[in-house]
């Protein structure tokens, strides 16, 4: 029995699959010199030259520059992340790993978040350079890694200790953008123009250590669940921002529906719901908790991560809320701080990322939005260059896709890949 073959993208992101790039935090990750080898083979094979940098053992980026027709103009940085969170086999359908194609998808860790998108850069280059092609100006394609704990082991270093990578660029596109959401019906695509700032903060409660049998008043982990619990339970209040408001025009100009709900006009979008209405206020959400040794002792120390995105510029009046939320008596540390971002929805970039778009899937709107969540156009925003979230896709109407971001079963359609590549070897071509 014949197959169809598979096209180059979806092989190219079952690759990348099946390298374990799973990032713990903290220093410990799988994977990522190997996964920044298979792309350094791949851009040689197309002519280019690759330079790698390690700063710490194991923790490779890899960057290779397309020359571009017009080298006077200011050069666009390509960027992906190479490595991916953790997977929990025993909850997945599949091999987290094994970068399975079924149902016309490909299953697996990185499938969404972002080895899709790493995959789209790499094929749609070599589009361009296998027949002869040049992109419009120069092309500086980088792949960190450590983009999962905020970068600060993959491209803070880099831009740091090796800026000249990223010579004459002033703006870049990479994850999370460009792709379908299906509202009332219709289709729209979201184009990321700014990313909500990033406060990973640890909760410190401290109490009396002692037998688990006596009466105990000082109980560090009874603070830290109070704690936790009230932070968990906080609803944060609505406040708009240009991007959000500039959301909410398209999305009620799209529907019918009035602006003045936002949440429930973020509801028309289906799938994409939580992910839209994350970024009209402040989430602060606990995601670990470590305390104690044994059944039989009260710790005298416990303690709280917790995964905080605020507005750009509130982050200030954020960490002072929730130190009244938890209390005089639990400290609250910070892990790692990093910048909002909020960009005019205007310019010759974005003008080609709509154009493109609208040259493959013609008369659909694009909308711009805010992230909650965030990329490395942070590091890159620290040297001046304008980041964008563009990585197109054209999905089912019923894929949740947004929610498979560090979700189980992160699967993405082949016929979506192909979509990507072809977009943005139009884009490639044009801006």
């Amino acid at each position: 029995m014949s197959s169809t073959p598979l096209p180059e993208v979806a092989r190219i992101a079952r690759d990348l699959i099946r390298i374990d790039t799973s990032n713990w935090g903290g220093g410990k990750a799988n994977g990522e010199r190997e996964a920044a080898e298979y792309v350094g083979a791949h851009l040689e094979s197309l002519g280019l030259e690759t330079e790698y940098y390690e700063p710490i053992p194991r923790r490779t980026n890899v960057m290779a520059r397309v020359p571009g027709r017009d080298r006077s103009r200011p050069a666009l940085v390509v960027h992906g992340h190479l490595d991916v969170v953790p997977a929990v086999a025993e909850d997945w359908s599949v091999d987290p790993f094994a970068g399975e194609i079924r149902d016309g998808m490909l299953w697996g860790r990185g499938a969404v978040d972002m080895k899709n998108m790493d995959a789209m850069i790499l094929a749609s280059v070599g589009d361009l350079l296998r027949a002869g092609e040049q992109p419009e100006r120069d092309l500086v394609l980088a792949f960190f890694a450590d983009e999962e704990n905020g970068g600060v082991e993959g491209s803070a270093l880099v831009v740091k200790e090796r800026p000249e990578w990223f010579a004459g660029a002033t703006e870049a596109i990479s994850e999370v953008g460009g792709y379908s959401i299906t509202v009332d019906d219709r289709r729209a695509y979201l184009l990321q123009v700014g990313e909500k700032a990033l406060i990973w903060i640890r909760l410190v409660a401290r109490g009396r250590a002692g037998h688990g049998s006596r009466l105990h008043p000082e109980n560090a982990l009874t603070r830290l669940a109070e704690a936790v619990a009230a932070i968990g339970r906080t609803r944060w209040p609505i406040r708009l921002t240009p991007t959000t408001e500039a959301l909410l025009a398209g999305l009620s100009d799209l529907t019918g529906r009035s602006a003045d709900d936002p949440d429930a006009l973020a509801a028309a979008a289906g799938p994409a719901e939580a992910f839209l209405a994350s970024t009209f206020r402040t989430t602060a959400n606990p995601t670990v908790l470590q305390a104690g040794y044994k059944h039989n002792v009260i710790p005298e120390r416990a303690e709280a991560l917790i995964d905080v995105r605020t507005l750009p510029g509130t982050e200030d009046d954020v960490l002072a809320e929730l130190q009244h939320i938890v209390g005089d008596d639990v400290e609250i540390e910070i892990v790692v701080r990093d910048i909002g971002m909020e960009t005019p929805f205007c310019g010759d970039l974005v003008d080609a990322m709509v154009a493109a778009l609208g040259r493959h899937d013609p008369g659909v709107p694009v909308i711009p939005y805010l992230l909650g969540a965030g990329t490395d156009n942070k590091a890159l925003a620290s040297i001046g260059i304008t980041g964008y979230g563009f990585a197109p896709l054209l999905l089912p109407a019923d894929l949740d896709f947004t929610g498979m971001f560090h979700g189980v079963d992160e699967r993405v359609p082949v016929d979506s890949l192909s979509f990507g590549q072809r977009v943005l070897a139009d884009l490639f071509r044009t801006c």
